[in-house]
């Protein structure tokens, strides 16, 4: 196609219509397949595309967090345990909208969901203090002149401030974050590792959706082959329809026996190979979403992954793999947070003896311990993490 500028115009000023000159040799049309459209990883968008609308990041979370919410802690000042002391109140009840399970659910939810967690130290009054959970995509980390983070702007619709990290005898603002190879300071999220999966999987769910709302694929079809050859008149052929649509389409029709005339003979039709692949390929994106957050298949109820030998197995090591390597990290960034404002020297822990996924460990272990005849009772009490009888 040749351009001529400027344009002759016709007599009144409308441009004459371009010509084109023919094309022996045919018209070739070249379709190139399209880049892949991905969900955004901010985390709002991965929050709602996946905690809110993805049933296995939805399970997945609440699974950890619920878990790992539950397990018990415990105080040491130096090696002393510590049954009752204030910051062991301020954890079972961290302020008066939230309990301590609940408060550590929300903590761990953010910390999957976003790979960072915010928390603020407030003083609520003379010896006493609150926790609250600042929402992740409301804050920035604000930094100094030489790249270190020393605050936190917090964003809301009523106003905006500005939190100091670090523990301080008049509050504070703590940062977790997951291990992020290309950033500094955010966190890395599990979720967006398992992005790809993510989107594979809502995919195929809308498509099933889109199926299902225009009436799937047919169930069957009715075959007319009359032996003299002939077709269907048209009020033969919508009579027919009209019957089928009528008595045999919705719940209502649903098992209903279908009655042929001479000549008609009904194909029933099943899912091809290809449907088949596009099934697995839903389950293969579960089991990688699972995988991202150390979740055992087995547990989520994922056909096709048994790869442990029993569900107590799998339970077992989802908390040894994940559930308790996430509260030991969150004991240790709590007790170098919250200890300055209490007294140094108080470390917080898990008590794994109180963990119910760990019973059979504990009864192996007491096992041994016991059958061990060349140990004393004390040494015995000692092995098994506790302390020697007092008195003896």
């Amino acid at each position: 196609m040749q351009l001529k500028w400027p344009w002759t115009k016709r007599p009144g000023g409308i441009s004459a219509p371009e010509r084109k000159g023919g094309w022996p040799g045919g018209f070739v049309a070249l379709h190139m397949q399209a880049e892949a459209s991905w969900t955004r990883r901010d985390y709002a968008t991965l929050a709602r595309e996946g905690f809110m609308r993805n049933p296995v990041v939805h399970r997945s979370v609440r699974l950890i967090a619920e878990t790992a919410s539950a397990v018990p802690w415990l105080l040491y000042d130096g090696a002393a345990e510590l049954s009752e002391h204030p910051l062991l109140s301020l954890l079972e009840r961290p302020n008066a909208r939230q309990a301590g399970a609940s408060f550590l659910e929300a903590l761990y939810g953010h910390l999957l969901i976003s790979g960072n967690a915010y928390g603020e130290l407030v003083e609520a009054g003379e010896a006493l203090r609150e926790l609250h959970l600042l929402r992740p995509d409301r804050v920035s980390v604000v930094c100094d002149a030489r790249g270190w983070p020393v605050a936190l702007d917090y964003r809301t619709d009523k106003g905006r401030r500005t939190v100091p990290t670090g523990a301080a005898d008049t509050g504070g603002a703590l940062h977790l974050s997951l291990f992020h190879p290309l950033d500094d300071i955010s966190g890395f999220p599990p979720l967006e590792a398992a992005l790809m999966a993510l989107d594979t999987h809502n995919a195929a769910g809308r498509w099933n959706k889109a199926l299902l709302d225009n009436s799937a694929r047919p169930s069957g079809a009715l075959v007319y082959a009359p032996k003299d050859g002939s077709n269907l008149t048209d009020d033969q052929f919508d009579r027919l329809k009209a019957q089928l649509e009528e008595g045999y389409t919705g719940t209502r029709g649903a098992g209903r026996p279908l009655v042929l005339e001479g000549g008609l003979d009904w194909k029933a039709m099943g899912l091809s190979p290809k449907d088949m692949d596009f099934i697995e390929a839903k389950n293969s994106a579960s089991r990688d979403i699972a995988l991202a957050f150390g979740v055992p298949p087995m547990l989520l109820g994922i056909p096709g992954d048994n790869t442990y030998a029993n569900y107590q197995e799998a339970n077992r090591a989802f908390y040894r793999m994940t559930v308790l390597p996430l509260v030991a990290r969150t004991a240790r960034e709590l007790s170098a947070w919250l200890a300055p404002a209490y007294g140094e020297g108080l470390r917080l822990w898990y008590d794994a003896d109180q963990v119910d996924g760990l019973s059979a460990e504990r009864e192996a272990l007491w096992a041994r311990v016991g059958a061990a005849g060349f140990l004393t009772d004390d040494e015995k009490r000692e092995a098994v993490g506790y302390g020697s009888r007092e008195g003896e």
